[in-house]
């Protein structure tokens, strides 16, 4: 049985994933489409710092973002100057981490995709009178919904997992910013702490496992859908 602590601690990061998740998902999409269909010498530009976080150390991409939200960054400085608080050192910023660090993950889940939809069916679709927006919305997005849907599962799941650039972004505040691996990394460092360890990492293979399977299904389902 979890501690009351440690319930805390999954409950956060849950949080923190799906809120990850759900930020990411339309600039995702959007870029995932961009580098998909866009025929330019910049595309492998724009691919390139997509996937920097992916290739980075997680402890320099959160002293990057540090450097960007923190309070003496300049998105840090102008948030505090508008609301009077901070985004370094909050749940907030244990979200940005994990959006930034999944993100790479699940745009390219949606570029693989939309790659995978055949071109000609939007053809049609503009053929038939519809403007790129409702062709995207219509053929396009519908049909590239199973890799949407990995993309998105990868990006959580790799939320769950996120350390090196929560530690620097967020601390390590417990009940604010102390998600699993935070909290695993502190109980390794205690005398006591090693059920407790155990406890959490059970608990975050569960979530994770859980997560991809149901990706799959979502997936399978989706695919068998359109096939009818």
């Amino acid at each position: 049985m979890l501690t009351e602590p440690e319930i805390e601690v999954v409950r956060l990061s849950a949080l923190v994933a799906g809120w990850s998740v759900a930020v990411s998902i339309v600039p995702g999409i959007l870029l995932g489409w961009l580098l998909a269909r866009w025929r330019s010498p910049l595309r492998a530009l724009l691919q390139g710092t997509v996937m920097l976080p992916l290739v980075l150390p997680p402890v320099v991409t959160g002293f990057l973002l540090l450097a960007l939200v923190g309070r003496s960054g300049p998105l840090g400085s102008a948030w505090e100057a508008v609301t009077g608080g901070r985004i370094a050192y909050t749940t907030g910023a244990c979200v940005i981490a994990a959006a930034v660090v999944g993100f790479p993950l699940m745009v390219e889940g949606i570029r693989l995709s939309v790659l995978g939809v055949d071109p000609k069916l939007e053809m049609v679709s503009r053929s038939l009178g519809r403007g790129r927006l409702s062709t995207f919305l219509r053929v396009t997005l519908p049909l590239a919904l199973p890799g949407v849907i990995g993309g998105a599962v990868l990006s959580f799941a790799r939320a769950l997992g996120e350390f090196g650039a929560t530690i620097v972004l967020a601390g390590n505040i417990e009940g604010e910013t102390r998600t699993i691996p935070v909290a695993v990394y502190t109980l390794m460092n205690s005398t006591d702490g090693e059920a407790g360890v155990m406890r959490l990492v059970a608990v975050s293979v569960a979530m994770s496992l859980a997560a991809l399977l149901a990706a799959g299904w979502l997936a399978r389902r989706q695919r068998a859908k359109a096939g009818r």
